[in-house]
């Protein structure tokens, strides 16, 4: 069954938020597709990640490649899986996968502060809870570390 993860973020960037949640997917072996809805957007993450820590290396690239098929994370514009990913990342109000139960997991991470990214994410909710999908709501707490709620 899917399991899909709400990531509210608050006082906090997408570029923050991201390459950690990424790392920890690479990590346990997983195929991920980041989606997000412009070409400008997936240039700037594709340079952000790179780039997002002295020491850091998180193997990633934009569908443009030939060779998509074959690496660990893919930045995408559309709804196709070029790399077989088992999880999915929806971004900057992406919509859900034509078949969402094909993916193992579901991360939706959307901006608190943005009253149309508030309302799509809910819309979003209501439709996996419909589904019959496992969701979860994730708020960071004082300190910075997500948390489970309610």
């Amino acid at each position: 069954m899917t399991e899909v993860l709400f990531y509210h973020l608050q006082n906090m960037s997408l570029e923050k938020v991201l390459p950690p949640l990424l790392e920890k997917t690479f990590e346990r072996g997983w195929r991920a597709v980041v989606h997000t809805t412009s070409e400008e957007r997936a240039d700037a993450l594709d340079a952000h990640l790179w780039s997002y820590r002295d020491d850091s290396f998180l193997p990633h690239a934009t569908w443009r490649i030939e060779d998509a098929s074959e690496q660990p994370i893919i930045l995408t514009v559309d709804g196709r899986n070029p790399n077989r990913a088992t999880v999915r990342f929806l971004i900057d109000s992406a919509p859900l996968p034509d078949s969402p139960d094909t993916y193992e997991r579901l991360v939706l991470i959307f901006d608190g502060d943005d009253s149309g990214a508030l309302d799509a994410a809910r819309a979003v909710w209501t439709e996996c809870k419909s589904r019959g999908f496992e969701a979860t709501y994730w708020q960071p707490d004082e300190t910075g570390r997500w948390q489970r709620r309610k």
